[in-house]
């Protein structure tokens, strides 16, 4: 069986984010910092260490930020460097030339149609996509190791998560067939199903390594759950005609689309952090004691 290298990732980044707001009225949510990075660039570190080369970002009105943040800052720069300051901060912030580009989701019709808005410049490759809102945490990185699987067996593979069952409702639930090891057959997909009807309670946590077929199907998907085009409901119709599996991820998520996730994300990795972790301890030791 021949593998196709995994060249490319998808970034979503067309979201309203209105649960933020109104922080994210002129910022958008993807740029939200978690201690000293945006989110969009804690996706964009992961992609990188996985070899993926190009980065494609599904953008909308309000979202040139983000086109900003991967360019060169040269008045930050020059000054920066006027002024005896290291650019090493920057360095991650700097993509090669040309593994960037930038396509527009004009309407916010779901996920999976923001997915097919960069058709084109997938082209006839697999591909990855990342949700940045999902910040997922662990050495190595989460797609660095789906990738590692999916050099082992090709096809599709989805990242795949335990909730507990009174969640599922909330997300894209696998239906799921044999195990081995981190691997899970996948048998079937369910977007947010009603309560007591999910298939198992492994959800897929905004990671995906998908086969270009699926923007076929895409093409002509009709609307699913919440009036929007479901990428869920194009995967589905994949399984069966080439591998599908899903990956569970050892790591951490937290989930930054939602505010107490959020907190959550920034209070720990500000404990992690050598230069701030000691202090933000001490802080909140101090503050708990107080109740």
């Amino acid at each position: 069986m021949s593998i196709k290298p995994l060249r490319k990732a998808v970034f979503p980044v067309a979201g309203l984010g209105t649960r933020f707001l109104p922080a994210t009225k002129a910022t958008p949510k993807e740029m939200l910092p978690v201690v000293d990075r945006p989110l969009i660039q804690y996706a964009v570190d992961e992609a990188i260490e996985a070899g993926i080369e190009q980065m494609i970002f599904v953008t909308g009105r309000n979202k040139t930020a983000i086109e900003d943040h991967f360019d060169i800052a040269f008045e930050l720069e020059t000054t920066m460097a006027g002024r005896g300051k290291s650019l090493e901060v920057l360095e991650a912030t700097r993509l090669k030339p040309g593994a960037c580009a930038y396509v527009r989701q004009q309407e916010p019709l779901g996920l999976g149609h923001a997915v097919w808005c960069a058709r084109d410049i997938v082209g006839d490759e697999p591909f990855a996509i990342f949700l940045a809102d999902e910040l997922m945490i662990g050495k190595p990185g989460c797609m660095k190791a789906m990738v590692e699987a999916y050099n082992r067996i090709g096809g599709n593979v989805v990242c795949g998560l335990e909730v507990p069952a009174s969640e599922t409702d909330k997300y894209g639930i696998i239906d799921p067939g044999e195990r081995d090891g981190a691997l899970v057959e996948v048998k079937g997909l369910v977007e947010k199903p009603k309560q007591g009807s999910a298939p198992s309670n492994i959800m897929i946590p905004g990671r995906y390594i998908l086969q270009p077929e699926v923007m076929r199907i895409l093409e002509t998907q009709e609307k699913g759950a919440g009036g929007e085009i479901q990428l869920t409901d194009a995967m589905a119709q994949m399984i069966g005609t080439q591998p599908f599996h899903a990956f569970t991820f050892g790591g951490k998520r937290y989930d930054c689309g939602d505010k107490a996730g959020y907190v959550q994300a920034n209070l720990e990795l500000a404990l992690a952090h050598p230069e701030i972790g000691a202090k933000v301890r001490a802080f909140g030791e101090r503050l708990f004691a107080k109740g």
